[in-house]
């Protein structure tokens, strides 16, 4: 028998209870029939006349929170996210010890990109229920999209001991960690990733940033050039190596990669930027003016592409200075 056959005898027995207990109260009784005939058609796949006998339950009791719990998911499978946010809102209201409301809620608000909505949401639902692995994870990557990285660090860390086998939460620590400049820390949990899940490109792309945070330009090297063998059209890898190469003192291999970081993508700024700056240094090696003009070429791109990139002033001076 499928979840959502479970889901529903268990309603349609529940309501068959309250229709019991509400037994002379007729608004209540019928927005209970109502209800019932949501979860009827909602097996049939008709979810537009599951939600108008909704709107009607609740217009007839606006105290009904599984007909807004209903509401809102099925207004989040329709990618109406606004009307389910505000229906698990409503949901959530009227019954504060919902654990399944309040994450449905933090889910939504955090497809919306509403984090700080999104971590109220899934901060109740982790004190409803500490030992939830995708609320503390869910939680966890919304306060670090909100920057906030001690307390993502603390959700991510409560995953991390509800279950230590879960690569997707060793990747996030290792976020967190890089965010925070503890290198050491964020390579620990990046190797620990690997290990549970080895040859994921992401994972790769990651642990070979943080080794050029930290001097270990070879093992980037290495770890990227395996991405790229998995991956022969990862644009982010390509950029990445091309960096890896100046750092290496390769500039002839930098200019390959970035070059072809930008053939995969030709609206990457940031590879137009380090193309420049690989263009710019053999330039000035070799005294040849042709690729010092190719190098304020692609800065030129990468301001056009971003015009409010972070390092904008100190790109538009070197233009200036090498364009005269």
């Amino acid at each position: 028998m499928s979840d959502r056959m479970n889901a529903t005898l268990y309603i349609v027995c529940l309501t068959g209870v309250m229709l019991l207990l509400s037994s002379g109260c007729a608004p209540r009784q019928q927005a209970i029939d109502l209800y019932v005939d949501a979860v009827m058609l909602r097996e049939q796949d008709q979810d537009e006349k599951a939600v108008e006998k909704l709107n009607s339950s609740v217009q007839l009791n606006e105290r009904f929170s599984l007909a807004y719990s209903l509401l809102g998911e099925i207004y989040q499978e329709i990618k109406d996210y606004e009307n389910s946010a505000a229906s698990y809102e409503k949901a959530t209201e009227l019954n504060p010890w919902s654990f399944s409301d309040y994450f449905n809620l933090g889910r939504t608000y955090q497809i919306m990109k509403k984090f700080a909505q999104a971590v109220k949401a899934y901060t109740r639902a982790c004190d409803l229920k500490p030992g939830h692995l995708d609320a503390n994870i869910n939680n966890a990557k919304c306060y670090y999209e909100l920057k906030d990285y001690n307390n993502a660090l603390l959700y991510g860390q409560r995953a991390e001991q509800i279950d230590p086998n879960v690569s997707e939460i060793r990747k996030l620590l290792g976020d967190i960690f890089e965010s925070q400049k503890d290198y050491d820390q964020a390579i620990a949990s990046y190797k620990r990733a690997l290990e549970l899940d080895s040859n994921n490109p992401e994972i790769m792309i990651s642990l070979a940033v943080a080794y050029l945070r930290t001097d270990l330009n070879t093992g980037a090297k290495e770890l990227l050039t395996s991405v790229i063998e998995l991956q022969p059209g990862n644009n982010e890898a390509y950029k990445y190596l091309g960096y890896c190469y100046l750092r290496l003192d390769n500039v002839d291999e930098s200019i390959k990669s970035y070059s072809k970081a930008i053939q995969i993508n030709n609206k990457d700024w940031d590879a137009y930027r380090g193309l420049g700056v690989a263009y710019m240094l053999k330039g000035i090696t070799s005294k040849d003016e042709t690729l010092k003009a190719k190098a304020v070429q692609q800065w030129r791109q990468s301001l056009e592409i971003n015009p409010d990139q972070a390092r904008r002033d100190r790109l538009m001076k070197l233009i200036e200075k090498y364009s005269s």
